[in-house]
């Protein structure tokens, strides 16, 4: 099979072509497991911290991806949940253990052995791949493939972020960062909260222009002070300054929560900046979200077919993965990328 491969952390600034296209053997499913012929696959941020080494994989070379859809040509002996033909999706989620404390209170996101998908296994930069079958998802009909693969994780981490707010309707959320998941997170609030308002913070004009149409009140650089202040708010970006500056915004009680696997040295200093009265005091808060549980990616599907939310997207090929990585790591972002995968 045709796959993009990563071989080593790379420096982004002395290589911008990181995967390499090779032919690797098509894999074979074990007993419990599903073989997908991929179709579509998201471009998800996390890529960036693999490759830079935020978030190495364990072993080279690995296929990146993890926001797969594709239709499931073979299943292990044991595996009954799928048959040939249905179409599925991968998350981030490749494999829990379901026997700690964590798993068995519904928190398997927090699963010692997690297992990520293209991180800790082959994932859906390529023609093919297997997971466990309890580890995959029906798609809805509703969604093409390329609209549905980044519903898998930006939309899957969004909807636990918007969770983990604990926003009330009525309350003022903010966004810091408007890219693939804060997008798909304004319409979900929109929908579940529809007497709230929702103001984001920006540093492309761009992106503050694609809030306001997708019903922003209010958008605005990083360091601008919204017009109210926020009961919750939602970084998604992969620096400090926005942690910072969006603190500022927060009412008394508030929460701000960090939509991030790692946070990038670039801008470190800027942590300096942290004033207690002014950022923390009045039993402000800042919670991170770790990976996703199965139950955050099967109800935001649901949620997401009932809303309908349709992602935008911009198609890449597989050929193109460098591509649209290095737009990626440039912030040239308006909704979703997706790579198209022709068997």
């Amino acid at each position: 099979m045709k796959a993009m491969i990563l071989k080593q952390i790379v420096n982004f600034k002395e290589n911008r072509t990181p995967l390499e296209m090779s032919d690797l053997p098509d894999p074979v499913p074990s007993e419990r497991q599903v073989l997908i012929r991929v179709s579509a696959c998201g471009v998800c941020h996390t890529e960036l911290d693999e490759i830079e080494g935020r978030t190495p994989p364990p072993r080279f070379p690995i296929v990146p991806g993890h926001q797969v859809v594709g239709e499931v040509i073979e299943t292990g002996r044991e595996a009954k949940k799928f048959r040939a033909g249905d179409r599925v999706g991968i998350g981030w989620i490749y494999w829990a253990c379901g026997n700690c404390s964590a798993c068995l209170s519904g928190n398997e996101n927090l699963c010692e052995e997690f297992m990520a998908t293209g991180r800790d296994a082959n994932g859906g930069y390529a023609q093919y791949c297997v997971v466990q079958e309890e580890f995959a998802y029906r798609i809805p009909e509703i969604f093409s493939d390329s609209e549905a693969a980044p519903l898998l994780c930006a939309g899957a981490i969004g909807y636990r972020s918007l969770m983990l707010t604990g926003l009330r309707n009525g309350q003022n959320l903010g966004l810091t960062g408007f890219g693939a998941s804060a997008h798909l997170v304004l319409m979900m609030a929109a929908y579940k909260y529809p007497e709230s308002k929702v103001f984001v913070f920006a540093r492309s004009e761009k992106e503050r222009s694609f809030a306001r149409e997708l019903g922003a009140v209010w958008a605005g650089d990083t360091e601008e002070e919204a017009p109210e202040k926020l009961d919750s708010i939602i970084d998604t970006t992969p620096v400090w300054k926005p942690i910072v500056e969006g603190l500022k915004n927060l009412k008394s009680g508030g929460r701000l929560v960090i939509n991030a696997i790692r946070k990038e040295e670039v801008d470190k200093e800027y942590l300096l900046k942290l004033d207690y009265p002014t950022h923390l005091w009045m039993e402000k808060e800042i919670k991170s979200v770790a990976n996703v549980a199965r139950s955050d990616v099967s109800e935001f599907l649901e949620l997401a077919s009932l809303i309908p939310i349709r992602p935008e997207v911009q198609e890449f090929s597989l050929e193109e993965a460098n591509k649209a990585l290095v737009e990626l790591k440039e912030r040239k972002i308006r909704g979703a990328k997706v790579l198209r995968i022709d068997s």
